[in-house]
């Protein structure tokens, strides 16, 4: 049985390309295409598509707005289809907020392996979106209250040391979902909390963004890491989405550093390399959080964390909006402890209090 998709693209050139990227699939049918929201209403009613794609900005009706109002009347599984530009990231991390399952940005392919790498990225979404359809529209309002705009209230600080806030370091890492399950997190700690360097999937055209939407809405500083930033308590590190990031020992704490080498499991920023360099470096003085995702990014890095000493826990799979990476990372032995979403932060402070008091 194929999965259904309809198209909502107000470019003609747009609707073939994709019908072309997506039909091409021996699992996945398009089954139409619809220039604008007013017909797409039309054509979810009477064709029953199982994945929607949808156009950020068109005429008649944006694609935020119709998004909403889909969310509300008739959930379902939508990939959000972005430009390039501020403007396009702003609206699609709303998007995201309002209950998109995931975006691509429009294909710009100037080879045929990077329109086969897209071709790929696409599919694999699609099939993603379609496999959490059940979760999506059964319990992820509910179970991600940030989705209504309130950001949780931050928990008291716990008043840790200068040893611990100056000595350890919190390692995160999200794929699909993760902007949304990112910001559950850090809404809920404190401005005084050890440093955190935090790996999200995205293209780089979106990741300053998204450190400026966090920034927002957290008590700690979030900020693009642009490489040789001192790690400070108090703020979190988002790896650009050109580069790999890693730290550096310096006198008196870590840097940041970044590297454009090649991907690492189909991807750049790679967890996995963030992980890793925490593991080297850090060792025992750090926290591994894996969130949810596709793939297994991360996995095989908070292994080696956890051998080294760290302490490391893993999104659950009711919270996860794909419980792919942290399901990964639990099959490999790299999780020391399971967490909700709305639970990991909690869990996350109660270890460093812990620690404080050894």
């Amino acid at each position: 049985m194929s999965i259904k998709v309809l198209i909502v693209d107000d470019s003609a050139l747009m609707r073939a390309l994709l019908t072309e990227i997506i039909g091409g699939a021996p699992d996945i049918e398009v089954v139409g295409t619809a220039p604008d929201p007013l017909i797409a209403r039309e054509m979810i009613k009477s064709l029953n598509p199982d994945v929607l794609t949808l156009d950020v900005e068109m005429p008649k009706m944006d694609g935020l707005e119709f998004l909403g109002r889909l969310m509300k009347l008739r959930p379902m599984p939508v990939v959000m289809i972005s430009s390039h530009t501020a403007r396009g990231s702003e609206v699609t991390l709303q998007a995201l907020e309002t209950g998109a399952f995931d975006f691509v940005t429009k294909p710009q392919a100037d080879s045929a392996a990077l329109l086969h790498s897209y071709t790929e990225e696409m599919r694999d979404k699609i099939r993603a979106a379609y496999n959490a359809r059940g979760r999506l529209v059964a319990g992820r309002q509910a179970a991600r209250p940030g989705r209504t705009g309130a950001a949780a209230a931050p928990a008291a600080s716990p008043a840790f040391s200068q040893r611990l806030l100056n000595n350890h370091i919190i390692a995160i890492g999200a794929s699909t979902g993760g902007t949304e399950a990112i910001k559950e997190v850090l809404v809920r700690l404190p401005a005084e909390i050890p440093p955190v360097v935090m790996v999200q999937h995205m293209p780089e055209s979106f990741t300053q963004s998204f450190a400026k939407r966090l920034d927002s809405l957290c008590t700690l500083s979030v900020i693009e890491a642009q490489g040789g930033e001192k790690l400070r308590p108090g703020v979190a590190y988002l790896a650009p989405g050109h580069s790999h990031m890693t730290l550096k020992k310096v006198v008196g704490g870590y840097v940041t550093e970044l590297d454009q080498g090649d991907l690492v499991n189909r991807h750049r920023p790679a967890v996995d390399v963030l992980f890793r360099s925490v593991a080297a470096l850090v060792g025992d003085n750090a926290t591994g959080i894996i969130l949810t995702g596709m793939g297994k990014d991360g996995a095989l890095g908070l292994l080696e964390m956890r051998q080294a000493g760290a302490w490391t826990i893993g999104q659950d799979e009711a919270s996860s909006v794909v419980y792919g990476m942290p399901r990964e990372a639990a099959n490999v032995g790299a999780v020391a402890e399971v967490g909700s979403l709305e639970g990991i932060a909690g869990k996350l402070l109660a270890h460093l209090q812990r620690l404080d008091r050894n």
